[in-house]
């Protein structure tokens, strides 16, 4: 892997079994989008959710007033404390809208969506990034600008 992210189609080809038309139906029908070929089809790369350096060429943008971040009930005492950390990745991943953040929330057991007041954050001169697949990154977010459920 480069340090953009990029890795040679072939050489994934090769290395997990498959064709070159499986990789490319992978990646058109992937349902989140998270991966991404360039012009030429001759390099894959993740969209975002690396656990690695990488620049993937993301640019600064405003985010709306509001974003949203599923989770699970059982992590609300260590967010409320902590607030959103990266964990693994390099970034906190956070939903443009309800419906995706429950979706990503039901993975983690019960879900619990938290309202993020981004706009705040941005003001605040917080740092926001949309990765090409319409995921909302940033390095953290405080507790003091989260909303939990029953805040609403």
């Amino acid at each position: 892997m480069d340090g953009h992210g990029w890795v040679s189609s072939e050489a994934l080809i090769k290395a997990i079994g498959i064709d070159m038309d499986l990789l490319e139906k992978i990646v058109r029908e992937d349902e989140k989008q998270r991966y991404a070929f360039n012009e030429d089809h001759t390099k894959i790369r993740a969209s975002q959710g690396h656990s690695v350096p990488v620049d993937v060429g993301l640019q600064e943008c405003i985010p709306p007033m509001y974003l949203f971040h599923g989770t699970g009930e059982k992590y609300l005492g260590s967010i409320r404390r902590q607030g959103l950390l990266p964990q693994s990745r390099l970034y906190v991943h956070l939903s443009p809208d309800t419906d995706t953040a429950y979706k990503v929330g039901v993975r983690h057991g019960r879900p619990v969506i938290l309202t993020v007041k981004a706009g705040e954050m941005q003001e605040k001169g917080h740092v926001f990034y949309l990765s090409a697949n319409g995921v909302w990154l940033t390095a953290d977010v405080p507790a003091e600008y989260l909303i939990f459920p029953e805040e609403q």
